[in-house]
């Protein structure tokens, strides 16, 4: 089976700075770096072994983002925490342990250690005290010092649904708006990174840059079949098309239910994860939507809750203004086939 996950995008972050803080017990030389800088080829990657001592970590983390100033700081589990404190900065925290001292009580984390990863001084083992953890919990109250507007659209906190250490996504939500859950557990992988991280850096990238990318409407029942389940290919699809596009997914508007509403979220959570944050729309004329493409089902094909919510959609008026691509049409039969023909306009 071909390895996805070696795949690069060396457009993301093309000559920009990203620095990674990484967990509890680990290093610089963790897993994660190598990741990222296999898969962000074009941009540059700093990381350093954090002191044990929670406040020798911040302060060398501080100085750190200073020298390098980052375009890009990305924090995991306790480095999460950390980089939650680096204001200023454009910031994904993955798994944030924002209460480090308590997650340290409830999960053994106190006396002797061993680094998972090797560190520069070569020490491998570590104590952790009471009294360090008494100085983890004074650092963790730090957090959130600056939850300004301006913050606010810098701050991304991503959460693992099967992550059985950390649970602070609840609290992140409190004080900041981007806060999503992916399917996952608490460390990162490269299916993590890949479906989950590498959206996110590709949005803050774009607004770094000032990037429009043409848009992509893509009917939910394009995405599902007749009986709830997903479209062949369809997932597949839509992350390939995240990798030029910008893609939002359109739903019948609810009936006056929350609860219709909900369950579009909770099947796009399911199918799609991270990349459906935002950018769902719930329409019942998406042909009146701004955009550059609609991939929506055939009237022959079409979902019974498109043929009742949107009748004017299957009749062609009024006309969507960019061009609409139906799916299980004689051109566009599969997801394959509408693959096929964006690739071909990829190479023009």
């Amino acid at each position: 089976m071909e390895n996805q996950y070696q795949k690069q995008f060396p457009d993301i972050m093309e000559g920009k700075k990203i620095m990674y803080v990484h967990g509890f017990g680990s290093s610089a030389s963790s897993g994660t770096v190598t990741r990222i800088r296999t898969m962000l080829p074009s941009a540059t990657v700093v990381a350093d072994d954090i002191p044990v001592d929670p406040h020798e970590g911040i302060a060398m983390l501080r100085e750190m983002a200073e020298r390098e100033q980052p375009d890009l700081i990305i924090g995991t589990s306790m480095g999460g925490m950390y980089a939650e404190q680096l204001y200023g900065y454009d910031r994904i925290l993955v798994n944030p342990a924002l209460r480090i001292a308590d997650t340290m009580g409830a999960h053994g984390m106190v006396g002797k250690q061993t680094f998972q990863n090797p560190r520069k001084d070569g020490v491998q083992e570590f104590i952790v005290t009471k009294a360090m953890v008494k100085e983890y919990r004074d650092v963790q109250e730090q957090c959130f010092k600056d939850t300004s507007e301006q913050e606010q659209e810098h701050v991304w906190g991503l959460f693992g649904d099967q992550d059985p250490l950390v649970h602070t996504y609840p609290l992140f939500a409190e004080h900041y708006r981007h806060a999503v859950w992916f399917h996952g557990e608490h460390r990162m992988n490269d299916d993590i990174f890949l479906n989950s991280v590498i959206p996110v850096i590709r949005w803050i990238d774009d607004r770094q840059n000032g990037k429009e990318r043409e848009v992509v409407f893509v009917s939910i029942d394009a995405l599902r079949d007749k009986n709830g389940g997903q479209q062949p290919s369809a997932r597949k699809a839509f992350r390939q098309l995240l990798e030029t596009y910008n893609i939002y997914i359109v739903a019948p508007s609810p009936n006056y239910s929350g609860d219709e509403c909900k369950s579009v979220q909770e099947w796009l959570k399911d199918i799609i994860s991270v990349p459906a944050y935002d950018h769902i729309i719930f329409a019942n004329q998406p042909q009146l939507l701004l955009g550059d493409f609609l991939i929506q089902p055939s009237p022959l094909n079409a979902h019974p809750s498109t043929l009742n919510a949107q009748p004017s959609t299957l009749n062609s008026q009024p006309s969507f203004m960019g061009t609409v691509i139906p799916l299980g049409s004689d051109t566009f039969k599969t997801w394959d086939e509408i693959m096929e023909y964006f690739s071909r306009l990829n190479g023009r």
